[in-house]
C-alpha cells in the first residue's frame, strides 16, 4: 500500500488491506468504515449541474470542519468553477488539482485502499459516483499539542523548543535548523493496524549510505499489528535486543537531533512519539548532554569527566564496599575499621545483607516516585529517604556505613544523562555485588572484566558499542573524556565512516 507521500512500501511484509481490493466507490468505502460513528460523508453536485453528484467523506475530529466547508465544498458548488466539467468526472477531478479547490496539498486516488489510507490520517476525500475517480485534500485539524519546553533535557543555553506527537511538526523543527537540500527524508509505514508513519532523515553525502540502507530494511521488516510505543520500533533495529544497555539515542530536543545529524548519524522520528531515535549509538554517546557544546570546553571536560567517575562510582562502589567488608578488611584503615565495628555491633545482619536490601529498597522507593502522582511521588521519596532510613539505622536494622555506601550510588546513578544506561547500571551494579559476596574483589574483578568484554563485542549498525574506547587510534581516550575546542574539532568521528569527514576548514 502506498503512503500519501511516498513510494510503495518495500519490504517483504506490505500491508494487506483487511477488506481486500475493493472498486473505488462511495458506498464501498463508506461500507469499509462501518460502525464508525465519526464517519461524516456528504452528497455534493460539482458546479450546480445537476449532472454526476460526488460524495465527500472524512473523519470528524481529524479534520478542520472550517477548512472542508470553505476550501472544498463551497468552491466545489460554483457552477463557474467546474460548471463546464461537471458531468465528466476525469475532466471534473483535473480541475480540481489545477486550483478549483483551494485546500493546499490534492492527490489523484485510483484505489479504495488508497481513499482509506488518507481519510484515516486527516483527508478528506470527494468520490465521484462509480467513476473510479477520486481527490483527497490533506484538511487535517490544527488541535495537537503545542511546542513546549524540554522536560527530560533541560539546557540553559540551549533552544526551548521540542517535539511533540505530530511528524510534520518534527520534521519541521529539523529543517528550520538545516536548511539544505541535502537533509533527506524517506517516508515509511509500520503497522498493520495503526499504520503508523515514521520518516527516516539522514544528510545526504554526511551519513554513512550503508547505515541509511541496513536501517530502512530493519524497519521495513517489521511485521506487527501496531506501533504505540518506542519498544515496539526499537527492539526490532538493535543489534541486540536481549541486551539491558540501550543501543538507540533518544532525545527531545530538536538542536540535539539536529546536531548528531551533522555529526553523520541516521535519525528516526514516528508519528505519535515526542522524541527522535539515532543510529549508531556507542556507549560514550550516553554519557554526552547537549549542554556540553555550549559550555567552555575547559567546564565542559571537568563536567564530562565528573559524569564518568560517577558512573564508576555507582557500578562499583556497593561491590567494593561489601567484598572489602567480607573478604579484605586489612585494607580498612584502622579507625575506619574501628568505627565500622562499633556501628555494626548490634546490628544482626551481615553487609552483604545490609547492601544488597538496601539496594532493593532504593529500588522500591525509586518505583514509587515515578509511579505515583508528583505531589504525592515527591513525598514519599523524602519520608522514604529520611524517616524510613534513619529509623532503620536507629533501630539498629541496617548501619551507617551501608546507608551511606547505597545513597552514594544512587546519586551518582542519577548522574547518567540517559535514563536507560542508568537503569542498565542499575542492574550491572546488583550483578556485581553479587560477584563480591561470592569470591570478594577477585570476583569484582572478574565481574569488570566480563562487563568489558560482553561491551566490546556489541555493535550498533557496524560501529564498536566502546568506540572510540575500542578503535585503537592514539585519541580514542581523549575523544571519549574530553571536549576539544570547536576550532580544533575539524573532523567528524571517524568511527561513523562519513563520506564527508571535514566538519569544518
Amino acid at each position: 500500500m502506498k503512503s500519501k507521500d511516498a513510494e510503495a512500501r518495500p519490504g517483504p511484509h506490505p500491508y494487506v488491506p483487511p477488506y481486500g481490493d475493493v472498486a473505488l466507490t462511495a458506498e464501498n468505502v463508506a461500507a469499509i468504515f462501518s460502525g464508525c460513528g465519526d464517519l461524516q460523508t456528504r452528497l455534493i453536485d460539482p458546479g450546480l449541474g445537476g449532472d454526476a453528484p460526488a460524495t465527500a467523506l472524512w473523519l470528524d475530529g481529524l479534520v478542520d470542519g472550517d477548512a472542508v466547508s470553505n476550501d472544498i465544498l463551497r468552491p466545489l458548488t460554483e457552477s463557474a468553477r467546474l460548471g463546464g466539467v461537471s458531468a465528466d468526472a476525469a475532466a471534473c477531478a483535473e480541475r480540481m488539482l489545477l486550483g478549483a479547490v483551494y485546500a493546499n496539498t490534492a492527490k489523484k486516488r485510483a484505489t479504495a485502499s488508497e481513499v482509506v489510507d488518507d481519510v484515516t490520517h486527516g483527508w478528506c476525500a470527494v468520490i465521484f459516483g462509480s467513476s473510479g475517480v477520486a481527490v483527497t485534500f490533506e484538511v487535517r485539524t490544527g488541535n495537537t499539542r503545542s511546542i513546549a519546553e524540554p522536560t527530560l533535557e533541560k539546557s540553559v543555553k540551549g533552544a526551548k523548543d521540542s517535539f511533540v506527537e505530530t511528524l510534520r511538526i518534527n520534521t519541521s523543527l529539523v529543517r528550520r535548523r538545516i536548511c539544505t537540500p541535502a537533509l533527506k527524508l524517506v517516508n515509511t509505514v509500520i503497522g498493520r493496524k495503526t499504520l503508523t508513519r515514521c520518516a527516516v532523515m539522514y544528510i545526504d553525502g554526511v551519513a554513512d549510505p550503508a547505515v541509511v540502507d541496513e536501517l530502512q530494511r530493519r524497519l521495513s521488516a517489521i511485521d506487527v499489528d501496531g506501533l504505540v510505543a518506542a519498544g515496539y520500533i526499537e527492539e526490532y533495529i538493535v543489534d541486540d535486543p536481549k541486551s539491558p544497555f540501550p543501543q538507540t539515542i533518544h532525545t527531545e530536543r530538536p538542536d540535539r537531533f539536529a546536531s548528531q545529524l551533522l555529526g553523520g548519524r541516521v535519525g528516526i522520528i514516528v508519528d505519535g512519539l515526542s522524541f527522535g531515535f539515532l543510529v549508531p549509538a556507542p556507549l560514550t554517546e550516553f554519557m554526552r548532554v547537549s549542554q556540553d557544546k555550549s559550555n567552555n570546553y575547559i567546564v565542559s571536560t571537568a563536567l564530562s569527566l565528573l559524569r564518568w567517575m560517577a558512573l564508576a562510582l555507582s557500578l562499583v562502589l556497593p561491590a567494593f564496599t561489601v567484598a572489602v567488608a567480607m573478604y579484605h578488611q586489612e585494607m580498612i584503615p584502622t579507625k575506619l575499621l574501628l568505627s565500622i565495628v562499633k556501628a555494626k555491633q548490634d546490628v544482626p545482619f551481615s553487609v552483604a545483607v545490609e547492601i544488597t536490601g538496601m539496594l532493593l529498597a532504593f529500588e522500591l522507593l525509586q518505583e514509587a516516585g515515578l509511579r505515583l502522582p508528583n505531589p504525592v511521588g515527591g513525598t514519599v521519596s523524602i519520608i522514604g529517604a529520611l524517616i524510613v532510613g534513619q529509623s532503620a539505622v536507629e533501630a539498629k536494622v541496617v548501619s551507617p556505613l551501608a546507608v551511606i555506601v547505597v545513597a552514594m550510588a544512587g546519586i551518582c546513578g542519577y548522574t547518567m544523562p540517559s535514563q536507560d544506561m542508568g537503569a542498565a547500571v542499575r542492574i550491572g551494579r546488583l550483578l556485581l555485588v553479587l560477584t563480591a559476596i561470592l569470591a570478594g574483589l577477585f570476583g569484582v574483578a572478574v565481574g569488570l572484566c566480563l562487563l568489558t568484554w560482553y561491551l566490546c563485542g556489541m555493535e550498533s549498525f557496524g560501529v564498536n558499542y566502546m568506540a572510540p574506547l575500542s578503535s585503537g587510534r592514539d585519541n580514542g581516550l581523549m575523544r571519549a573524556l574530553l571536549r576539544v575546542p570547536k576550532a580544533m574539532n575539524k573532523f567528524r568521528d571517524p568511527d561513523l565512516r562519513t563520506p564527508d569527514r571535514r566538519r569544518q576548514r
